[in-house]
């Protein structure tokens, strides 16, 4: 499905906001373009209807008094009204005369010596006329005020009552962008829960973010700004069109050229356009990447002096985004105001070509309230096409932006299962699990081993060895490339992955807290954990002790990461959790691992009270904390080269034994050296 079927789609949920506000700009649009046609029947009616006959009549509430006698104009008259002699009244230059009589054609006019004379096709004739004067020229203008007056009240209203439906439609079809933007990206961020693990892996988060974030706005200014003008423009376009049809056929049919001429510059535009903004885009998301990368790694960059070296290869990044931008303004500096002036002035000198040349002058052909009407529609005519023009280049960014945030959202996920499932009893058993990363680059081969409920199964390995992908495939963060994994005797590929990791908890080496406090990091917003039942879970793992000193307490904020909290709070925070939430299946990826030696006799004590009556998975790299295992794996290049607890393992003199008395050596070594002077 194209980009602009899937937008039309979203705005679909709101068609009745988004028509409600169409239809107020339609009656905007009326009202606007009726001003016009009224202009142009105050001009030839009540201005210019001055030229028309009159007619000697008794005093009436429309007749004009003048030297003793009562004239009524014809379009006043009905038929079958008594009518006297005909005069006229006609302007020759800024005056007005009075001619007692009919004239028998119009024409060029010349005023001598009290003698009008016109000049027509058909030949020249002189009339007696007297000059009036302003009060004597008003009082045949006067029967006209009232109408003047009446129009121009029109007039008035309809530009108010514009506004008020202008006001209306912008609300409108703003609030619509707006609805139909907050569920797009709702749709993106719920999309991206249901992402598997390998899409995280091969995209930078930076990536990530600018599609939620500075994609989606893009396509917002698409709505709010781009949709807005096109239909306004184009019910603008429409009313003018059909205005200009009103007043004349052949003048609006020069005009309607201008249409196939803006269709097939339009065509060209998104053409060329198009490939500068998906390179604009794409490096404004690796920009995004490099920012958010950065910020992550600050303190490794200036730790080791990368500063200058980071920010040329930003400057570089950040040159290349300029380059193509300069490019795009320069086709849009081409494309918008230059264009639409062309067009104008071209329209507009063969508006006067044929005006002025072909028609042989004003008035035979029409009057000068048509006149002045179309020119008033022609000007108004370049003005939706100005808007349209000036919207292309930002319509071409929101499109580009589009089919990014579409092309993420038609990456395969899973639907989030919602639904609950019986508690674990805790057995897990591999049975002959395979897996690769990267086709045939197998990280485990043909791994056997079964948990039972309540035991304590311990991996160590060297870096490398296939400990965390176990953990990865006990999670199913990833599916197995051969063999089974099993809960209960129930394969986990059977199950969706919120049910395999319903009962499970993690607690990592580096754990990661949200921004809150203490409490909501612990509860996640389950409202299943009531705060008596998050307190109870910190002080169970004795939390409490290195909490106490924060002024707050549990209700301490936290900011991103836990970046004010150390390492052993993070990490009791992060047990805390685990038992509020009281899985069957524990894993402790290297719990311990970053804790200072005074720190780990609380975390130990903690890890003895999270481990009761839970099946748990330690991965470990001292050794010394997995003494009491039931079960110790030991793994080498994705498989299991020994088994067993500890004592048997270091009676075996294995592998296992040779990394427990490395690491017993180091720390032999370690405790001579603090002891020497």
């Amino acid at each position: 499905m194209s980009t602009g079927k899937r937008l039309f789609r979203y705005a679909a949920y709101f068609k009745k906001t988004i028509l409600l506000g169409l239809l107020m700009l339609s009656l905007a649009v009326a009202a606007e373009l009726t001003g016009p046609f009224l202009a142009k029947k105050m001009i030839d009616t009540h201005i210019l209807g001055i030229e028309q006959p009159w007619y000697e009549t008794e005093e009436r509430s429309d007749s004009a008094f003048y030297q003793g006698k009562w004239y009524t104009r014809q379009d006043h008259l009905s038929g079958t009204e008594r009518q006297g002699q005909q005069v006229r009244v006609l302007q020759v230059g800024r005056d007005y005369y009075f001619i007692g009589q009919p004239i028998a054609a119009d024409g060029a006019r010349e005023v001598r010596d009290g003698l009008l004379t016109v000049a027509g096709d058909s030949g020249s004739a002189t009339y007696p006329a007297q000059k009036l004067s302003v009060q004597e020229a008003f009082g045949f203008f006067r029967p006209e005020t009232k109408g003047l007056l009446t129009l121009a009240a029109v007039y008035m209203g309809l530009i108010a009552l514009a506004s008020v439906f202008h006001y209306g439609q912008k609300f409108m079809l703003q609030k619509s962008a707006n609805q139909v933007i907050q569920r797009l990206r709702i749709d993106v961020f719920a999309h991206i829960q249901r992402l598997p693990i390998t899409y995280f892996d091969n995209l930078p988060a930076g990536k990530v973010v600018a599609r939620v974030t500075n994609d989606t706005e893009a396509v917002r200014e698409l709505f709010t700004k781009v949709l807005d003008q096109f239909f306004s423009s184009c019910i603008y376009l429409i009313g003018i069109f059909a205005a200009l049809f009103l007043l004349d056929v052949r003048l609006a049919m020069v005009c309607l050229l201008i249409l196939p001429i803006m269709a097939v510059w339009v065509f060209l535009y998104r053409k060329y356009a198009a490939a500068y903004n998906q390179v604009i885009r794409s490096r404004l998301s690796d920009i995004n990447a490099m920012i958010n990368e950065s910020i992550h790694g600050m303190a490794i960059i200036q730790a080791f002096r990368r500063e200058t070296e980071t920010k040329r290869e930003f400057d570089e990044i950040n040159e290349e985004i300029f380059a193509y931008q300069k490019k795009m303004q320069r086709f849009n500096s081409l494309a918008s105001f230059n264009l639409v002036q062309l067009l104008r002035n071209t329209a507009f000198v063969l508006f006067i070509w044929y005006v002025g040349g072909a028609s042989g002058g004003v008035g035979s052909l029409f009057t000068m309230g048509v006149l002045y009407a179309f020119v008033d529609y022609l000007n108004r005519l370049f003005q939706p096409i100005t808007q349209i023009v000036n919207q292309l280049a930002t319509l071409e960014q929101a499109r580009v932006a589009a089919e990014r945030v579409f092309e993420l959202l038609d990456e395969e996920g899973t639907e989030v299962d919602r639904g609950k499932m019986p508690c674990y009893q805790g057995n897990v058993r591999f049975d002959r699990v395979s897996f690769a990363y990267q086709p045939s680059q197998y990280v485990l081969r043909d791994v056997s081993f079964e948990a039972w409920p309540g035991e304590t199964v311990a991996l160590v390995g060297h870096t490398g060895s296939g400990k965390s992908s176990i953990i990865n495939l006990l999670f199913r963060f990833y599916d197995v490339s051969q063999g089974a994994v099993m809960i209960d005797g129930r394969n986990v590929q059977d199950m969706t992955r919120q049910q395999v990791r319903q009962h499970m908890g993690i607690v990592l080496q580096d754990p990661f807290l949200f921004t809150g406090t203490i409490l909501s990091n612990v509860t996640l917003g389950d409202p299943a954990i009531t705060r008596e039942k998050a307190e109870k879970a910190l002080r169970d793992v004795g939390a409490d002790h290195l909490l106490k000193t924060l002024p707050n307490g549990f209700d301490e904020p936290v900011i991103e990461k836990g970046s004010t909290l150390s390492a052993g709070q993070r990490q009791l925070i992060s047990f805390a959790r685990a038992l509020a939430f009281d899985p069957a299946i524990l894993v402790l990826d290297e719990a311990t691992a970053s804790i200072d030696t005074e720190t780990e006799g609380i975390i130990q004590e903690a890890l003895e009270v999270l481990k009761k009556g839970r099946t748990t998975f330690i991965i470990a790299h001292r050794l010394s904390t997995i003494k009491n295992a039931d079960q110790i794996l030991v793994l080498d290049r994705g498989t299991i080269v020994e088994r067993g607890k500890h004592d048997e393992l270091m009676e075996k003199r294995g592998k296992y034994f040779q990394m427990y008395q490395l690491q017993q050596g180091e720390a032999a070594s370690s405790g001579a050296v603090l002891a020497s002077p």
